[in-house]
C-alpha cells in the first residue's frame, strides 16, 4: 500500500531554483479525484492504474482539493515531468534510494531534476503548484500553496534540484 502511495504520489519541498522558499506538502494535500481513487482502490477493491509520468504544474491562482488555479500559460510554459519510476523517486528509507520503499518515513522525494522550459517571456507571479496525471488537462492529483510567491520573468530558470521536492503521508 505505501509502495503504491509513494511511487505515485508526491509532494513537497518546493525549490524553484533557488527562487522560492521550500514548502512542505502531506497526504491532506490530495485532490478530491486521487482520495477518491484511492479510497475505491484500497477499500473498495476497484481498480487505479497510477500514472507513469507525473507532471508539475505552475499556477497563477489559488488551487484546490476540487480544481487547479489558473495555470500559467505562454512563454514556452508546458508542464515539467519525471517519470514515476524506483529510479526518479526516493523510496521511504531515504533520499537518493533506488529501490522499493521499507522505511518509516512515509515521505518520497525526487531524485532527479525536474526542469521547466526558459521562459521566453515572463509568466506572472506564481503561487501555487500543482501536480498531475498528464501533459495536459489531466487530472490534478496535488495542490500546494507556496510558501512564498515568486514573480518568473523571461530567462529564469525553474527547477527542482534532486531531493528538493517531497511528499509525506504520515510521521
Amino acid at each position: 500500500m505505501k509502495r503504491l502511495f509513494n511511487r505515485t504520489l508526491l509532494l513537497l519541498t518546493l525549490a524553484l531554483a533557488s527562487l522560492v522558499a521550500p514548502l512542505s506538502a502531506r497526504a491532506t494535500d490530495m485532490s478530491d479525484y486521487l482520495e477518491n481513487k484511492l479510497i475505491d482502490h484500497v477499500f473498495r477493491g476497484q481498480a487505479y492504474t497510477a500514472p507513469s509520468t507525473i507532471y508539475f504544474a505552475l499556477f497563477t491562482s489559488s488551487c484546490s482539493d476540487s480544481a487547479g488555479g489558473t495555470e500559467v500559460t505562454g512563454g514556452s510554459y508546458a508542464r515539467a515531468s519525471l517519470a514515476a519510476s524506483l529510479a526518479n523517486w526516493a523510496g521511504t528509507q531515504s533520499a537518493g534510494s533506488t529501490v522499493a520503499s521499507s522505511g518509516t518515513s512515509g515521505t518520497t522525494s525526487n531524485n532527479g531534476v525536474v526542469t521547466f522550459a526558459t521562459p521566453s517571456a515572463g509568466w506572472g507571479t506564481v503561487t501555487h503548484l500543482g501536480i498531475y496525471d498528464a501533459v495536459s488537462s489531466g487530472n490534478l492529483l496535488i495542490c500546494r500553496a507556496l510558501t512564498v510567491s515568486k514573480t518568473i520573468n523571461s530567462g529564469d530558470t525553474v527547477t527542482f534540484p534532486a531531493a528538493s521536492f517531497t511528499f509525506q503521508i504520515d510521521n
